[in-house]
């Protein structure tokens, strides 16, 4: 493959609000490297935090760096040493990048490493997928192995996350409950109605985000704004409580309130991210004596994730479409960020190339 000698790319070299686009030299590869042509990138809520230099994002990030941590391509180049990939094949990006050698690490543990670096993110690597041409070594690429569309590889990342957090509850044959409809929150959704859960209920305040959650498997969708969860929740239950709770909101409001609508001997997963403390009122009869579980996670295991959202991609078993609501150039990136902020978009795709 022609590899060019300069390329487009956003950047973030200031805590200045926004991204800039510019024209720089294609990277090269290093020993253990690939260049990978970007075919796709989308954009997370985290991005969101990066593009406003919040708090959020001075804990996440550190300035300059190409944005950009959900990507997929093609293998353009190889550097020395690289036997695992080859020119032409497609892959999508671990963003995790793990040291591979801390006390996790060696544990098969690398999502969580102690000394984890982070692509599109500035730790460790200045290298994102806003880009035409990514430098990234090649150990934290997932070679594809099935016929997916680039819309779908690039969704295997906040699906993984998705599956990471719903497979950690085995909800086979529970009622589960999602909080929180966004992209996230809708692949949970998705992905335990495909690991066997009874049935899916998916709050949020957007009928927009309820409308999807339908599509993407929700037995049941509850508006928080119109609807008492509570009451709504042990109706459907007979009185029980549901089995198993995804947090995919953010919400502390309702991050606090939910260890009461789970049954007892009930598992909860944390994903989203809270924007407020977190206070459990009634810690004795919500929480000890219902002998919860309280898990979090953080991005994907690596590989096991990506092979299994590839998979449930593949066979049909989760339809990524409904949650992809614009597919547009990177030169509209500034839009792009605009409608997301504005809640006027669920997941966006750039293309790079265009």
């Amino acid at each position: 493959m022609s590899v060019p000698s300069q390329m487009k790319c956003l950047v973030k070299e200031t805590e200045k609000e926004g991204y800039d686009l510019v024209t720089r030299p294609v990277p090269k590869a290093g020993p253990g490297d690939v260049i990978i042509k970007i075919d796709k990138v989308s954009i997370c809520g985290s991005d969101i935090n990066l593009w406003k230099w919040n708090d959020v994002a001075k804990v996440i990030a550190t300035i300059p760096f190409i944005p950009g941590h959900e990507a997929t391509g093609v293998v353009a180049a190889a550097g020395e040493g690289v036997t695992e990939l080859r020119a032409g094949q497609r892959v999508a990006v671990e963003n995790h990048f793990y040291c591979g050698s801390c006390y996790l690490c060696k544990e098969a543990r690398g999502d969580i490493c102690q000394r984890m670096d982070q692509y599109g993110h500035g730790r460790g690597t200045d290298q994102g997928g806003c880009c035409q041409f990514s430098r990234v070594p090649a150990r934290f690429c997932y070679a594809l192995t099935r016929d997916l569309t680039p819309d779908q590889a690039v969704l295997l990342e906040p699906m993984g996350v998705a599956h990471n957090a719903v497979d950690s509850i085995d909800v086979k044959g529970e009622d589960v409950l999602v909080l929180g409809c966004g992209p996230v929150g809708l692949f949970a959704v998705a992905v335990a109605r495909a690991l066997g859960a009874r049935a899916v209920y998916g709050v949020d305040v957007s009928p927009a985000r309820l409308e999807l959650a339908k599509q993407m498997g929700a037995t049941r969708v509850i508006n928080s704004a119109k609807e008492d969860i509570m009451s709504t929740l042990m109706s459907l239950t007979d009185n029980n409580g549901v089995g198993r709770i995804v947090e995919a909101s953010g919400a502390a409001t309702l991050l606090n309130q939910s260890f009461s609508w789970l049954r007892k001997g009930g598992q909860m997963v944390l994903i989203g991210i809270p924007k407020g403390p977190l206070h459990v009122e009634n810690v004795l009869t919500d929480v000890v004596f219902k002998s919860l579980t309280l898990k979090t996670v953080h991005g994907r295991r690596i590989f096991h994730t990506w092979q299994e959202c590839e998979r449930l991609l593949a066979d049909g078993l989760v339809d990524a479409a409904p949650v992809i609501s614009h597919r547009l150039p990177m030169s509209q990136f500034e839009h792009a960020f605009h409608e997301l902020i504005n809640g006027a978009a669920c997941k966006i795709i750039l293309d790079p190339q265009n």
